[in-house]
């Protein structure tokens, strides 16, 4: 049997420094070769696997490309194949069941997969978060959720469920809501909605900012569903007249997922919509969230100062509070106080002061912040700007010294200052406060492993307003296809957009003034700001998202 090492060398993989570097740290640690060299950079962990199948003498796959057998998976069970990390791909020409394994020395998975398909198996090697992906892909919940549609269709008729509270707690009604949720978080969805009709329940995600229809569950069940995820939310389930909110908290694969719960009364029933919150996203750092480096560096002189006020702006959805708490990430450290008031807190961050507004109990983000500010703060976000109240006190504080952060609907970034003064601020108060604004979208992106270039005719691009001159080579742009990786969309996950606004002295002159948005956002262009479609366009350009994509998100 060839070395790993030896392996590596012939296929150009690592260099001998290289080698002898891992040789010598697995010598001292203990590590495994191919181990150290995956922890260094060296080689991915696709490259890895692949050497170590072929030391072995099996076939490496990679499951993102390879074309599997929707007729050979339905033979053997999800939990199966979960069991084993195991997943059977088609069968061979001489008869024989592929078997992409992550383990191809597992025996006892090699031998209940002959005796349930009664075929003979040829091991495949694959990578472990490859088979896993592939199993959640080809096993969804989809048909689980079906079957229980289908026996709960069979139970008693709405009218005859005397007492809900059992029926919520009925294992199939615990089961297909637990699906429901564990499908979502699979299937990368930041939203559920469940939306009652004259004849069906109708189960939606929103999936990279888009919804998908993913089943219709009968009538009879609506009731004990909606119930069900009333209580585990801790909603009043006998109220269905009036919108109510809940928070709840699931494990998935050993992570912790907390949804935003919130019911609406319509015609044919209460409406469930569920945000969730993944913390991860509270975690993340400016250089996670795709800033043009122009645009980085202008919003981070921004937050560098001590004091002055940064607004991020844009409709609901569009990333406005990740890219504060990535900005809080940033700033916050043990010597400064930060305070946050917001309705809700969606994510829980350590070290960190968090306030949610009680309307109710008469704790409005107004009475809120000036509280905050007797509590000896540094810097203070502020979930959203909605009244003049909130406003001018956040403007009041950013001028007696304190870094306020916070939102503001508006669709580019000059409107912010002619939002603000709209709510009843004292312009020269607007000018002076306002250190920076930054509106944001988010489009989805492209799949990595579908997507497909082209050339582009001169009136498409003159008609996105590409930035391309007449007579220059056209550019190599790039369009969606789909593959199994991305559920046939040809995009995997989103990029944001950005348009950062430095409140200069002549934006500053303008807010005085009382100037129209079109004005400031013709000094901001010649100052050098880039519009949301100019950083859209630029990341076109660079490969990573559609015109298509960019022209649907901004106007």
């Amino acid at each position: 049997m060839k070395q790993l090492g030896d392996i590596l060398l012939q296929d150009g993989l690592v260099t001998e420094d290289q080698l002898f570097a891992a040789f010598r740290e697995h010598k001292e640690q203990g590590k495994a070769l191919g181990r150290v060299l995956v922890d260094q950079g060296v080689l991915t962990e696709s490259q890895l696997v692949a050497a170590l199948a072929q030391q072995i003498g099996l076939e490496f796959v990679d499951l993102g490309e390879y074309p599997v057998d929707g007729s050979i998976i339905a033979r053997v069970s999800g939990a199966i194949c979960r069991k084993h990390s195991a997943l059977p791909l088609r069968i061979d020409d001489d008869g024989k069941l592929l078997l992409a394994m992550a383990d191809p020395a597992n025996v006892f998975a090699i031998d209940d997969i002959r005796s349930i398909t009664g075929l003979e198996v040829r091991p495949v090697v694959a990578t472990r978060a490859d088979v896993l992906g592939a199993i959640d892909r080809y096993f969804r919940a989809d048909s689980d959720l079906d079957d229980l549609s289908a026996v709960m269709d069979s139970a008693d008729d709405e009218e005859d469920l005397s007492n809900l509270r059992e029926v919520v707690e009925d294992a199939p009604i615990v089961k297909f809501v637990n699906l429901l949720i564990t499908q979502a978080i699979q299937d990368r969805a930041s939203d559920i909605h469940l939306e009652p009709g004259e004849h069906a329940l109708v189960v939606r995600y929103r999936i990279d900012g888009v919804l998908h229809d993913v089943m219709k569950s009968p009538k009879n069940i609506q009731s004990g569903v909606i119930s069900r995820l009333k209580i585990m939310a801790d909603i009043n389930i006998a109220e269905r007249r009036i919108p109510q909110d809940g928070r709840l908290s699931v494990n998935h694969q050993g992570k912790k997922i907390d949804l935003r719960v919130a019911t609406l009364p319509t015609v044919w029933g209460e409406k469930v919509v569920m945000r969730i919150l993944d913390n991860s996203n509270a975690q993340m750092e400016l250089s996670d969230l795709g800033f043009s480096e122009f645009n980085r560096d202008t919003y981070a002189k921004s937050f560098s100062k001590p004091y002055g006020m940064i607004l991020v702006t844009g409709p609901t959805g569009s990333g406005k509070s990740t890219t504060l708490y990535a900005t809080l990430n940033q700033i916050a450290r043990p010597e400064v106080n930060v305070i946050t008031v917001e309705d809700p807190v969606e994510y829980r961050l350590p070290g960190i002061n968090q306030v949610q507004t009680n309307s109710k109990a008469g704790l409005t983000f107004a009475a809120a912040l000036r509280s905050i500010l007797r509590c000896d703060p540094d810097i203070v976000l502020i979930g959203e700007i909605r009244d003049h109240e909130t406003a001018q006190i956040a403007v009041e504080a950013s001028l007696t010294g304190h870094l306020v952060l916070s939102t503001l609907h508006t669709n580019d970034a000059p409107s912010a200052v002619t939002r603000l003064t709209e709510m009843g601020l004292e312009p020269f108060l607007v000018g002076s406060a306002l250190d920076c604004v930054l509106a944001q979208r988010l489009a989805r992106r492209l799949c990595s492993k579908c997507k497909e270039a082209y050339e582009p005719t001169p009136d498409s691009l003159v008609q996105a307003r590409f930035p391309w001159v007449d007579g220059q080579q056209l550019p190599t742009l790039y369009r969606a296809v789909g593959c199994s990786a991305c559920s046939k969309t040809g995009y995997r996950g989103r990029l944001a957009l950005h348009e950062v606004m430095a409140v200069s002295e002549a934006v500053e002159r303008h807010a005085v003034e009382r100037a129209s948005a079109t004005v400031i956002s013709e000094t901001a262009r010649d100052e050098g700001m880039r519009t949301l479609r100019d950083d859209g366009m630029l990341k076109v350009a660079s490969g990573v998202t559609t015109m298509d994509e960019i022209l649907r998100v901004v106007v």
